[in-house]
C-alpha cells in the first residue's frame, strides 16, 4: 500500500537537497533578520564592486570578443547538434522565447526609469540638458546591448554545443567536460549544478518580487485594487504563479511558446503606439544619433572604469558593475533556456541572432520610451517626470499619461507586465526542474507544481518581511565566482571546437579514389547520362551490394564486428562497424534524387531527363559528413573508398584528444 502512495520523482538528491537547504536558509535569514542580513550582504557586495570591479569589466569584455571571434571564423559553421540537425522551432518562435526569457519585466521596469535616472544623476549635473539626454541614451544602450547578450550568449552557446554536439546532459557541468572529463559525473558536477540552481532561484525570486511591486502600483493607479498592501501583492503572486505553473506543465511547445508570441506582438503594438503618437521625428532622429554614438564609443565604454574620475565612480558601481553582475547572475537560467530552444542552429546563426536582434530591439524600445519621457519632461511636464525618476514602480504609468488613450495603453502595459511575469516564471520553473533532475526527459506534474509553490511562497515571505533587497545582494555576490566559471567555459569550449573542426576536416574527396583509366568508354557514357530511379537501384544491386558483401565477409574473417543493413524505398545499404564512440563507423550508399535545370533538360549533348529529376547513388557516413555521387565507381573502387574512410576513422579514434567525442552509452549513463 505504501509503495502505491509513494510519489514518483525525477529529482537528483545530490543536487536538490543541498540547493534547497541553502535557498531556504538564505530566504529565512533574509525574512527573520532582514536588516542584519541586508547590512552584511550589502557590505560584501560593496566590497566586491569597489575592489574587484575589474573582474567584471575584463570578463564581460572577453565574452563579447569571444563571440565576435566565433562569428567571423570557420567555427561559425559548426551545428549545435548533428551535422544534419534542423531547428526545432521557427525563427520567430525562437526569437520570441529567447527575448521573453532574457529581458522580460526589466524592459517595462527600466525603459523609462533608467534613461531618466541617468539624465537626472548628480554625476552628470554639470552637463547641459542636451548632453545629459545623449549620455542617458548611450549608457542605457551600453547596459542593455551587446554586452548583456554576450553574457547570455556564452552560457547558452556552451550548453547548446555540449548538449547537442557531444550528446551530454543539458547542464552546466557538461560545459566542463573537456577540462574535467568523467569527473563531471560526480561531486564536481553536482557543485556546479547546485550553484546554477541557487543562482537561478534567487534571480527569478527577486525579479518577480520587484515585478509584483510595479504591477501592484499600476493596478492601484487605475483603481483595480485599492492599495499596495501585502494582501494584494499576495493575491497577484498567487494568481500569476498559478498561470505560470499551468503554462510550465503544458511544456515549451504550448504554454511558453504561445505566451512568448502573444507578448512580442503586444510589445510591438505598444512600441508603435508611442512612436507614432509621441514626438516621432525627434525619436527617429535621436535613435539614429544614439546608434552612431554607441558604435563610435563602443570600445571606450567597454574598457572604461572611471578610475581617474572619482565623482563618477559611485554611479559606475551602482549601474554598470551592478548590471554586469546582474546579467551574469541570471545567465545560468537564461543560458539553459536559450540552449533548450536552440538545437539545430549553427554557431554563427546563434551568435548573430543572440547578439544583434535582441540588442537592436532593446535600442529601439529604450529610445522610444526613454527619449519620449525626456522630451515630455523638457517640453510639457516641466520636470515632473524627473521628480519621479527614483520611483520606477509608477514612472512608466505617469509617462503614459502624456500620450493619448493613456488608460488603454496603461492597461496594455499591465497586460505585458503580467505576460512577462508569467513567461519568466514558467521558463524559470522549467529550467530549475531541469537542473535539479539532471535534465530528465519528463517529470511528474506534481513536481512542476511544487517548484511554482516554492517560488511563490518564498517570494511572498520576502515581500512580507522586506527581505528582497538582501536576496538581490546575494544574487549579485554570486556573480563574481560565476564570472570566473564562465571564463573557464570559454577555455573548455575552444578546446572542444579545435578537436571538432579537426575531426570533420579530416576528409576525402572523390578524386582520392584511384582510377586506372580502364573501361573509359563506359565511364564516359555514365558521365554524360542521367539515371532514373530503376537504373540507380540496379547499380546498387549489381555493384554496391556485392562490394559491401565481399568487404563484410573479409571484416568478419579478420575479427572485425561488422554488419550489413539493408533498406528499401529509397533503396540503400550500409556497412556498420560497432565502436563505443560518438558514432559507429558507417559507410552507406543510397538512391538519392535531385532536380536539374530546364536548360540541361533541353541540352542536346545530354540524355533526356524526365520530370526534371535525376537519380544517383550517393554515399553517406555515420558522422553526418556530406557524401558524394559514387555511380562511376567499380566494385573494387567502391571497396577501396570504404577502406579509406575506415582508415581515417581508425586514425581519428586512436588519437587521445578525440576521446572528447564521448561514447553514446557513457553519455546516456550521465543523464
Amino acid at each position: 500500500m505504501s509503495s502505491k502512495l509513494k510519489l514518483q520523482s525525477t529529482l537528483s538528491k545530490g543536487i536538490f537537497i543541498p540547493s534547497m537547504v541553502f535557498i531556504i536558509g538564505v530566504c529565512l535569514l533574509s525574512a527573520i533578520f532582514p536588516e542584519f542580513t541586508i547590512s552584511i550582504l550589502d557590505f560584501i557586495k560593496s566590497y566586491i564592486f569597489k575592489n574587484l570591479y575589474y573582474v567584471f569589466v575584463w570578463s564581460v569584455t572577453a565574452f563579447v570578443l569571444f563571440l565576435i571571434f566565433l562569428l567571423f571564423t570557420k567555427y561559425g559553421n559548426i551545428k549545435l547538434g548533428k551535422n544534419n540537425s534542423k531547428p526545432e522551432y521557427s525563427f520567430f518562435s525562437w526569437i520570441s522565447m529567447l527575448f521573453a526569457a532574457g529581458m522580460g519585466i526589466g524592459l517595462m521596469y527600466f525603459s523609462v526609469a533608467e534613461p531618466m535616472q541617468h539624465y537626472t544623476h548628480d554625476a552628470f549635473s554639470e552637463n547641459t540638458p542636451f548632453q545629459r539626454a545623449n549620455d542617458a541614451q548611450l549608457f542605457t544602450f551600453f547596459h542593455w546591448g551587446v554586452h548583456a547578450w554576450a553574457i547570455y550568449g556564452v552560457v547558452g552557446l556552451s550548453l547548446s554545443y555540449f548538449a547537442y554536439r557531444y550528446r551530454l546532459p543539458l547542464s552546466l557541468r557538461s560545459c566542463f567536460y573537456p577540462l574535467l572529463k568523467d569527473r563531471i559525473k560526480g561531486r564536481w558536477g553536482n557543485v556546479i549544478d547546485i550553484f546554477a540552481l541557487c543562482s537561478t532561484f534567487f534571480g527569478i525570486t527577486t525579479t518577480l518580487g520587484f515585478g509584483v511591486l510595479q504591477l501592484n502600483s499600476g493596478l492601484e493607479k487605475f483603481n483595480v485594487v485599492p492599495d499596495t498592501s501585502f494582501f494584494y501583492q499576495a493575491l497577484i503572486v498567487i494568481v500569476l504563479v498559478s498561470i505560470s505553473v499551468f503554462s510550465a506543465v503544458s511544456g515549451l511547445d504550448k504554454g511558453v511558446k504561445i505566451l512568448s508570441r502573444i507578448n512580442i506582438i503586444s510589445v510591438v503594438v505598444l512600441l508603435l503606439f508611442v512612436l507614432f503618437l509621441g514626438p516621432s521625428v525627434y525619436l527617429i532622429g535621436t535613435f539614429t544619433d544614439g546608434l552612431g554614438n554607441y558604435v563610435s564609443n563602443f570600445f571606450d565604454l567597454t574598457f572604461s572604469t572611471y578610475a581617474s574620475e572619482e565623482a563618477k565612480q559611485p554611479w559606475f558601481f551602482d549601474w554598470t558593475i551592478l548590471y554586469w553582475a546582474w546579467w551574469i547572475s541570471w545567465s545560468p537560467y537564461v543560458g539553459i533556456f536559450i540552449a533548450r530552444i536552440s538545437k539545430g542552429r549553427t554557431i554563427r546563426e546563434f551568435v548573430s541572432a543572440v547578439l544583434i536582434i535582441p540588442t537592436l530591439f532593446n535600442f529601439i524600445w529604450m529610445s522610444v520610451f526613454g527619449n519620449s519621457a525626456i522630451w515630455f519632461d523638457q517640453n510639457i511636464a516641466n520636470g515632473a517626470l524627473s521628480l519621479l525618476a527614483g520611483d520606477p514602480d509608477v514612472l512608466m504609468f505617469s509617462f503614459l499619461e502624456y500620450l493619448p488613450l493613456s488608460e488603454i495603453t496603461s492597461f496594455l502595459t499591465l497586460a505585458i507586465i503580467i505576460i512577462f511575469f508569467v513567461t519568466s516564471a514558467d521558463s524559470g520553473i522549467f529550467v530549475m526542474n531541469g537542473i535539479a533532475t539532471k535534465n530528465a526527459v519528463s517529470s511528474p506534474k506534481w513536481q512542476i507544481v511544487s517548484w511554482g509553490v516554492l517560488l511563490a511562497s518564498l517570494a511572498l515571505m520576502l515581500l512580507r518581511a522586506g527581505g528582497l533587497q538582501a536576496l538581490q545582494s546575494m544574487t549579485l555576490i554570486t556573480a563574481l565566482p560565476f564570472a570566473i566559471i564562465m571564463l573557464l567555459f570559454i577555455v573548455s569550449f575552444v578546446k572542444a571546437l579545435i578537436i571538432d573542426q579537426n575531426y570533420y576536416e579530416r576528409n576525402y574527396s572523390v578524386s582520392t579514389v584511384p582510377w586506372s583509366g580502364q573501361s573509359w568508354r563506359s565511364r564516359l557514357e555514365q558521365i554524360i547520362s542521367f539515371s532514373d530511379k530503376n537504373t540507380t537501384n540496379s547499380y546498387i544491386e549489381k555493384t554496391v551490394i556485392p562490394a559491401f558483401e565481399s568487404l563484410h565477409k573479409e571484416f568478419l574473417e579478420n575479427g572485425v564486428n561488422a554488419k550489413l543493413n539493408y533498406f528499401e524505398d529509397p533503396k540503400k545499404i550500409e556497412i556498420e562497424v560497432e565502436y563505443d564512440l560518438i558514432n559507429n563507423f558507417i559507410y552507406g550508399v543510397k538512391n538519392e534524387s535531385k532536380l536539374v535545370s530546364d536548360s540541361l533538360m533541353n541540352e542536346q549533348n545530354l540524355n533526356a531527363v524526365e520530370n526534371n529529376r535525376v537519380y544517383f547513388p550517393k554515399s553517406y557516413f555515420g558522422d553526418e559528413r556530406e557524401g558524394y555521387d559514387v555511380q562511376l565507381f567499380t566494385e573494387n573502387e567502391l571497396i577501396s573508398d570504404i577502406l579509406k574512410h575506415y582508415e581515417r576513422f581508425l586514425v581519428i579514434v586512436s588519437d587521445e584528444k578525440n576521446k572528447l567525442f564521448a561514447s553514446r552509452n557513457g553519455n546516456k549513463k550521465m543523464k
